[in-house]
């Protein structure tokens, strides 16, 4: 077997595999120039990125996987639902942190996932490349997962899976290996722009522009320094923020994660902000903290959010406090 039939071979069993795996979903795509259109370049250049230089150094890398992976040939999307349905959502009024940050930190997760399925690659080509990648490398994985099949970019720039909505993790494969490409996905936006309309800080400059400057999950998340008189208000956002998310249409399509390790943390499903914005030592919070995504906003970040949102709606902590610096 050799040619296109050891390709289409090799693709039917890495797809099973994954799906074997836990992954919701899995799709191909040749590797080619991902941005043709510049659309990265042209939100940097409008600073839409805030602070965030990073983002800024890596374009080049994040333009072309060869950076990653030298030869590379083919590059696996992987989409894993992340929707947890019994956990309850925050009365209106109430604190609130993003559902993909209320469970086990999912890089761990999605990594042991990864880290199989790509030695199943190696052991169908030993001498072949095969580089994993989450949204901590400098790879575009939502245009990765649209070009391979599996989601489209939506209109809130999430990606979005007519069978799961937008509540999953993406990660990739980025390999030496052909393998067969899937057709890209089609945009099923239409002319909704139920997303665009509900954001509370207006952070959408237009379908498919996101100016980060402005959005909750920036200012709770990524942006280290002090929130200013022009920052916009966090509407009682702890940590990330889903409003986007909650009024897209195809989130009822939501599907359930499988993996228990996505099953939220109580002490962040509905979080008590006055806990979160004392000083006292509180070990059960800050395990819930550490095992989650938001350990890498950690305690006193998480205290700084709880102290803004606190501001906002005109209340003072329960005990004497001290602003914390990040």
């Amino acid at each position: 077997m050799e040619g296109p039939e050891l390709a289409a071979e090799r693709t039917r069993t890495l797809k099973r595999e994954a799906l074997r795996l836990g992954f919701d979903k899995v799709g191909v795509a040749a590797v080619g120039p991902i941005d043709p259109a510049g659309r990265l370049r042209a939100w940097l250049a409008r600073g839409a990125h805030g602070a965030m230089g990073y983002m800024a150094e890596t374009a080049a890398a994040r333009e072309d996987v060869h950076l990653y992976v030298e030869d590379a040939r083919s590059v696996v999307a992987l989409a894993t639902s992340y929707y947890w349905p019994e956990a309850e959502e925050a009365p209106a009024g109430r604190a609130q942190i993003s559902r993909y940050a209320r469970s086990a930190d999912y890089h761990n997760t999605i990594r042991r996932k990864l880290r199989k399925l790509r030695r199943r690659l190696l052991e169908m080509d030993p001498s072949a490349q095969v580089g994993p990648t989450i949204d901590f490398m400098p790879v575009m994985e939502r245009a990765w997962a649209e070009r391979a099949g599996i989601a489209w970019i939506g209109k809130s720039t999430m990606a979005i899976a007519r069978d799961l909505g937008t509540y999953t993790f993406l990660a990739t494969l980025v390999t030496t290996i052909e393998l067969v490409p899937d057709a890209p996905h089609t945009d099923y936006c239409g002319s909704c722009t139920a997303c665009l309309d509900a954001c509370p800080t207006g952070a959408f400059d237009g379908p498919y522009q996101l100016d980060a400057k402005k959005c909750i999950t920036y200012w709770n998340i990524e942006e280290r320094g002090a929130h200013t008189e022009t920052s916009p208000r966090l509407h009682g956002w702890l940590g990330g923020c889903d409003v986007c998310q909650e009024v897209c249409p195809w989130n009822k399509y939501a599907s359930p994660a499988k993996d228990p390790r996505f099953k939220p943390a109580p002490l962040l499903t509905r979080p008590d902000l006055e806990r979160f914005a004392r000083t006292e030592e509180d070990p059960e919070l800050d395990e819930a903290i550490h095992h989650s995504a938001l350990s890498r906003v950690g305690r006193a970040g998480m205290r700084q959010n709880a102290l803004r949102v606190l501001q906002e709606e005109g209340r003072q902590p329960e005990s004497k406090v001290r602003s914390p610096r990040r």
